[in-house]
């Protein structure tokens, strides 16, 4: 069994540009602390949005859950911080019929693929699908109006958090 520890030693070795991650306690593997740092080129850039990865006991089966504690504005992350993404959804067949089971959860998805998935959600919403559909509605309506302006603000209290 893969545990979620086993990826601080791959990050560890091989860390990755935008983010960081560990753990919120040593002794509790399953809870894991990240910051994703606002990709470049993107309403997001500059900014470091705090977030917790809660991993289930029978991971890798079953995908971890991210929430943001940082608000952030954005089509694919709730207005309670749930990040919404297809490598985030329980595996198999989705019945809406709208993600292949190839794009939902699979076992040899780690720490690192989450984030990247997460790093680009960020650069390139998914306006189909949205969790926020207000952020979405504003996404595809007014990207350099209202979006911009409540991304931008979003951006700030994550500089001024960063340094509490």
């Amino acid at each position: 069994v893969l545990l979620p520890n086993s990826s601080i030693l791959i990050l560890t070795k091989n860390p990755v540009d935008g983010f960081s991650a560990g753990l919120v306690d040593d002794d509790d593997i399953y809870q894991w602390e990240v910051v994703v740092i606002g990709p470049q080129d993107t309403l997001f850039e500059g900014g470091f949005f705090k977030a917790t990865l809660t991993f289930p006991r029978d991971y890798p089966l079953r995908p971890p859950k991210m929430k943001f504690i940082t608000e952030i504005w954005h089509p694919n992350v709730a207005k309670n911080g749930d990040v919404c993404i297809s490598i985030l959804h329980e595996p198999g067949e989705d019945k809406y019929g709208y993600e292949k089971p190839e794009e939902r959860w699979l076992p040899i998805h780690t720490v690192e693929t989450i984030m990247l998935s997460v790093i680009s959600m960020l650069a390139d919403p998914n306006g189909d699908s949205p969790a926020n559909v207000d952020a979405a509605k504003e996404w595809r309506e007014d990207p350099k109006g209202v979006f911009k302006k409540k991304v931008s603000r979003c951006v700030r209290k994550s500089q001024e958090m960063a340094y509490d």
